[in-house]
């Protein structure tokens, strides 16, 4: 049965997945980047351009903007494109876009949009916290179990291990699958807004505070604005925090312990290395949804599970 929910799986995000993508602007193998804010331009925009540079380039490139609709009169339901824009992506840009025209400000609405969808998705997202603090009870018995089957390597004896470890599972009601649930619901979000952030010339425009919302921190730096350093920092604590309970939960294992230490630490370095190269709306994003994800976390180890 798991076999068949896994294949299952993963044609339903191969469809989505495959079915539409951002299409990077060349200038035949050569990506074409904004030359002030070093963002790297996307061909497949779903709405017109006003700054007269990006205009000009995106014309020079091919790209016919007057087919496109001005982003305030962009609606999802127009040029369908294949089920994964056209039911995530076109979505979440006009949800952004609308809620920027009444804020005036589209820095403050990728905030908004990304907290109103993770509330939605909280009592998801809630389960498999909660999921964390079973498996932390667990945890004595776990490492015992480890302890136990520590120089026992034989199909029989790492066969009994999973059962006990089954048995342990049952007993904390712990759902070994769980965990997946955040990564499952996580990664395409995080794809959808990517796309819909860089789709959509209205957004790249736009301030937030200091932060132009299309420059990249490491051009922002080479220009001498080193407020984007403060951007990096917050991508980088806001990630390392909301790891940080997974780190903890994982801190009674051994091996299995050490494997998830060094794939979290390795993402965060990855992840903070990327952040100089990402338009500043992408990590505002990032940096709200880590944030949310701590707040969660909080509540959570404040309630004790029942």
């Amino acid at each position: 049965m798991n076999q068949k929910i896994k294949k299952i799986f993963i044609i339903i995000m191969c469809i989505f997945l495959l079915t539409g993508c951002t299409k990077t602007l060349k200038d035949g193998k050569q990506v074409v980047k904004n030359e002030e804010t070093g963002q790297v331009l996307t061909e497949n925009i779903i709405c017109q351009p006003t700054e007269e540079s990006s205009i000009e380039t995106y014309q020079n490139h091919g790209v016919d903007i007057e087919k496109l609709p001005t982003c305030e009169k962009f609606t999802p339901l127009s040029n369908y494109e294949g089920l994964w824009t056209s039911l995530f992506v076109k979505p979440l840009a006009w949800a952004i876009i609308k809620i920027g025209g009444l804020l005036k400000n589209y820095g403050l609405s990728i905030i908004i949009t990304c907290l109103l969808i993770r509330v939605i998705l909280y009592p998801l997202t809630k389960k498999t916290a909660m999921q964390s603090e079973l498996i932390k009870r667990a945890q004595p018995e776990l490492a015992k179990l480890e302890k136990k089957y520590e120089n026992k390597t034989s199909i029989e004896d790492q066969n009994k291990k999973a059962q006990e470890m089954l048995l342990i599972y049952q007993k904390y009601k712990i759902n070994p699958l769980s965990g997946c649930l955040t990564a499952f619901i996580q990664l395409p979000l995080l794809l959808a807004f990517y796309e819909a952030i860089n789709r959509t010339p209205a957004i790249f425009e736009d301030n937030l505070l200091f932060f132009n919302l299309g420059t990249t921190p490491w051009v922002g730096i080479m220009n001498g604005e080193y407020v984007y350093i403060i951007l990096v920092v917050l991508i980088f604590l806001a990630t390392f925090v909301s790891f940080r309970k997974t780190l903890k939960d994982q801190s009674a294992a051994q091996t299995q312990g050490m494997n998830m230490k060094f794939m979290l630490y390795f993402m965060l370095a990855l992840i903070t290395y990327s952040s100089f190269t990402i338009a500043s709306a992408v990590g505002v994003y990032w940096i709200t949804s880590n944030l949310f994800t701590i707040i969660q976390n909080l509540l959570v180890e404040r309630k004790k599970v029942k």
